[in-house]
């Protein structure tokens, strides 16, 4: 965030002033977690969304043979099965949510230990350098694992 500086004494206008290295990382901090939250929770609404209907076709089948329905109602619902975890396991929704998840509450840790310098914050006097060496630490170990995971 750009602030104005305090006016000249000469009554000249603000110069605009650099964001402050702190500032940067905890724009950046505050960005992070609030994109992993998100897609955490996106991806666990449609993990858990898939199971449930994959559930129920299932839980349906015994039923629609024992109703005596035409056999492509069991059939379709057998294939929609097939179809539903397929796209679990291609698109990885359980996966990412555990994943994003546990990235958004290692940033929020780094995020209290700063605030209430304690932890390694406790233990250093540049305590915004360490922050943004460590959330850009954990955004990276994530960016790694991802691509691993998709390479799957």
């Amino acid at each position: 965030m750009v602030e104005p500086d305090i006016p000249a004494a000469r009554g000249g206008p603000a110069e605009p002033r650099s964001a402050r290295p702190a500032d940067v990382t905890w724009d950046r901090l505050q960005n992070q977690l609030d994109w992993f939250d998100r897609k955490s929770a996106l991806a666990q609404r449609r993990f858990k969304q898939l199971k449930l209907a994959t559930l129920m076709l299932a839980a349906g089948l015994p039923v629609t043979v024992a109703a005596s329905a035409p056999n492509w109602i069991p059939a379709l619902m057998g294939a929609l099965v097939a179809v539903i975890e397929g796209a679990q396991q291609l698109f990885k929704f359980q996966e990412n949510w555990i994943n994003y998840r546990s990235v958004c509450e290692s940033l929020r840790r780094e995020q209290y230990l700063y605030l209430a310098r304690a932890g390694h914050y406790g233990d250093t006097a540049d305590v915004d350098t360490l922050l943004a060496e460590m959330v850009e630490r954990i955004i990276g170990q994530e960016t790694t694992h991802w691509v691993e995971r998709e390479a799957t």
